[in-house]
């Protein structure tokens, strides 16, 4: 698999650009549509959050093992959001996509089949990844619909996995997607996308 490293990805509505401190009040204005830090099963920052979660995200970029990206608006630069690379590891051509987050106004939009198709491509056809991952909170039933809807597999669930932000633990739905199966996830997006509105 090839080195993950920045890169500005882009396509219909959206380009996803390296996350900077920069996007920081960007993110905060996203967030606040629909106050999604108050959900106990994300990670979404609150306001005061915001700075310190990019920070910690640049940190585990420069470590090699995340490529984090602000999610932004083709047309106005508005920041709607962010995703990332996660979990990179190279000596068996594996990586996962999470960290995700949207304004609550464009979610179950084209936002986020175009992103996910952005980075599905990248990741299997630059990159040479030979799976891609996600992982999400047992409670986040959202979530794991929208993974679903991709065409990734439900691998199975790491039970009492990890901490949540009010002190619980929460156990880890994990999923996957193939190389070889890669194709037609890519051409069942893709109608996906002409039946979309933005």
């Amino acid at each position: 698999m090839k080195p993950v490293t920045p890169v500005t990805l882009a396509a219909g509505p959206i380009r996803l650009v390296p996350l900077m401190l920069e996007h920081v009040p960007g993110l905060q204005a996203a967030a606040a549509d629909g106050e999604l830090w108050n959900l106990r099963f994300t990670s979404v920052p609150t306001p005061d959050e915001t700075r310190g979660y990019v920070e910690t995200a640049l940190t585990a970029q420069a470590a090699g093992h995340r490529l984090p990206f602000a999610v932004l608006d083709a047309a106005t630069g508005e920041v709607l959001g962010s995703t990332s690379y996660h979990d990179i590891v190279p000596a068996v051509e594996r990586l996962e996509i999470g960290y995700t987050w949207y304004a609550q106004r464009v979610q179950r939009s084209a936002i986020n089949t175009t992103a996910k198709l952005l980075l599905l491509t990248h990741a299997f056809e630059t990159l040479g990844a030979r799976l891609v991952g996600w992982r999400t909170d047992n409670f986040n039933h959202a979530s794991q619909r929208a993974i679903e809807r991709l065409g990734a597999k439900r691998d199975g669930v790491l039970r009492h996995h990890a901490p949540r932000r009010d002190g619980t633990v929460r156990d880890t739905v994990m999923y996957s997607l193939t190389a070889g199966e890669w194709p037609e996830v890519k051409a069942h997006l893709n109608w996906q996308l002409t039946r979309q509105r933005p």
